[in-house]
């Protein structure tokens, strides 16, 4: 066993401290300040998307199964990869991932601007996904290294979940104001401002890091990861809007079986991408699941409370983007009061509370109007003000928890678990949600009296070609043809949201049971490594108060301490990162 003398008392081989842990100083919370830009980067992309549903569906003219796939087919690229990409970064360097993602989401932000054809915005939408899948795994891991304190850590936690809810409500604004002002494809340039801040001050706030004692890349566990997601999202979406059928029933099958064969050559593998042994810590798996749940109902939310703000009660996108501003805004106030609550109160118990407060949200979104301005907006910013504050208080701890959870070695590993499950719950809540919403919208639209059956198809397709169909025909037709898609939308938020509150009330009750009594682990000192036959991990605490593992930056520590383990004693875990 080593220690080494730093700050404020000694660190020992695995990482636990024997006295108060070294306090972050100016350098770390600048540091923090950068690390919040990507996830500012990409949740804005995610929710001003939705806004732009209505003018792209009128430009490019997508199918129902093409504009699922522009608006989802970037979080499950993302998710897919985020998995490779931080065993990537770990062998190239974090922050020099960071850096060519950050150029590459640029570039692929120009694709998706200038698209000509649906095709082609949606294999912009991959190429997003791909570069955003090399901006987040280094985020939480650099955190949770750079935060030893962990009253500190989970502040700079609520901190970066809040940059997410910051980001989401800077969308709507500059996505509504652009729409406004110029087309849709503006959406995706407002992505390029903060690439720009991401290339300028992450080389001058942000030290290298990269873990030299890791293992080869497994590319297939790459391989796997990837063709376990598409088909299995493949057969959800067919089973929700065409119902059973051999294709789906079997694209279904062929990736869970490409799942269970990726765990399974995880569990044997010596460097493995994902380390699944530490699912076996409760709090970890926990916070795992609710994670991926709040995430699935928020961002399925955002998907179809847009499309009803603008095209059933016909406000403009500026005035649909403020809306939904006050709730995004409870979220990130939500976050940082979720820091103080976790001081007094177990985990369960701010956990549990919260996802009841989404559940509720969902709930009062059940008795919202197909017609009546006033009466529909209020409902809409009453029920997602709730979602939104419940999802800030329960993001903020399950980051925190699974972080905690997860000993500093293995930062890498929890953080890419932790925003996998983020994205993958992104995805999964349009995919899943989306095309329930779409199976009602079309079992209910099935002709109106009046208007032409090619016309009636056309609507059925979704409500932004219901709205092109009505304005091709005029009069009284196009009249009772948008009046009829209004409704059998309606309807469709109606179910999709009755089934968001059963989800959620599942999540809540799955952490009152699982995590009662296991106390508040955010804010108390860090557990023993887990046993699962790692090795004991030398540690030491430079200079400048920072932790440093066998995982040893180029030359100085992540707020400039010298390494001083970068060949210490102690093999390093085969899960660590």
């Amino acid at each position: 066993m080593s220690s080494a003398k730093a700050g404020n008392g000694p660190t020992d081989a695995h990482g636990r401290d024997r006295a108060t842990p070294a306090l972050a100083g100016p350098r770390e919370w600048a540091a923090l300040a950068v690390l919040v830009l990507p996830v500012i980067l990409i949740s804005v992309d995610s929710t001003v998307l939705g806004f732009a549903v209505p003018a792209l569906s009128e430009d490019l003219r997508p199918t129902a199964g093409q504009l699922l796939w522009i608006v989802d087919v970037y979080g499950f690229v993302l998710a897919g990869l985020l998995i490779t990409m931080g065993s990537l970064g770990d062998r190239i360097g974090r922050r020099r991932l960071l850096m060519i993602g950050s150029a590459a989401f640029g570039t692929a932000s120009l694709i998706a601007a200038f698209s000509p054809t649906a095709q082609t915005l949606v294999l912009a939408r991959a190429l997003l996904g791909l570069a955003g899948a090399s901006l987040m795994p280094s985020t939480l891991s650099l955190l949770r290294n750079i935060f030893l304190d962990a009253r500190q850590r989970l502040l700079a936690i609520a901190i970066w979940a809040s940059g997410f809810s910051g980001g989401a409500a800077l969308g709507p604004i500059l996505g509504g104001w652009l729409l406004e002002h110029f087309s849709w494809g503006s959406v995706f340039l407002i992505n390029l401002p903060v690439m720009v801040l991401i290339l300028v001050l992450v080389p001058l706030l942000v030290r290298e890091s990269r873990n030299p004692e890791a293992g080869r890349l497994d590319l297939l566990s790459a391989v796997l990861s990837m063709a376990a997601m598409l088909p299995a999202v493949y057969g959800i979406k067919k089973l929700a809007t065409e119902g059973f059928g051999v294709v789906p029933i079997a694209s279904l099958a062929v990736g869970l079986g490409l799942g269970y064969l990726f765990v399974r050559r995880q569990r044997q593998l010596r460097d493995p991408l994902i380390d699944v042994g530490l699912f076996r810590y409760r709090v970890f798996s926990v916070a795992v699941a609710t994670n991926l749940m709040i995430v699935f109902s928020l961002v399925s939310s955002l998907f179809f409370l847009t499309q009803y703000l603008q095209l059933v009660l016909g406000i403009s996108p500026m005035r649909a983007g403020l809306v939904l501003v006050p709730g995004l805004v409870l979220s990130v106030l939500a976050g940082l009061v979720a820091v103080r609550l976790s001081r007094h109160l177990s985990l369960a118990a701010v956990i549990g509370g919260s996802l009841l407060t989404t559940a509720s949200g969902f709930a009062v979104l059940v008795l919202a109007p197909e017609s009546g301005v006033t009466t529909g907006v209020v409902t809409v910013a009453l029920g997602f003000s709730l979602i939104s504050t419940g999802a800030g208080f329960a993001e903020t701890l399950t980051n925190g928890a699974i972080m905690s959870a997860a000993p500093p070695q293995r930062a890498g590993a929890a953080s890419a678990i932790s925003e996998t499950a983020y994205e993958l719950g992104a995805a999964l809540g349009v995919a899943v949600l989306g095309s329930v919403l779409t199976a009602s919208y079309r079992s209910q639209l099935t002709g109106v009296e009046g208007v032409p059956a090619e016309a009636v198809d056309a609507a059925r397709e979704t409500l932004g070609g219901a709205a092109n169909a009505a304005a091709d025909l005029g009069g009284g037709a196009g009249d009772a043809l948008m009046g009829a898609a209004r409704s059998a939308f309606t309807d469709g938020m109606h179910l999709t949201s009755v089934i968001a509150v059963v989800i959620v009330l599942a999540a809540a009750t799955q952490v009152w049971v699982l995590l009662r009594g296991v106390g508040n682990p955010t804010v108390e000192a860090p557990s023993s490594a887990p046993e699962d036959g790692g090795g004991a991990d030398a540690v030491a605490v430079g200079p400048a108060g920072t932790e440093v593992l066998a995982d040893a930056p180029d030359g100085a520590g992540p707020a400039g301490s010298t390494s001083a383990a970068g060949s210490a004693a102690g093999a390093p875990d085969r899960g660590a990162r």
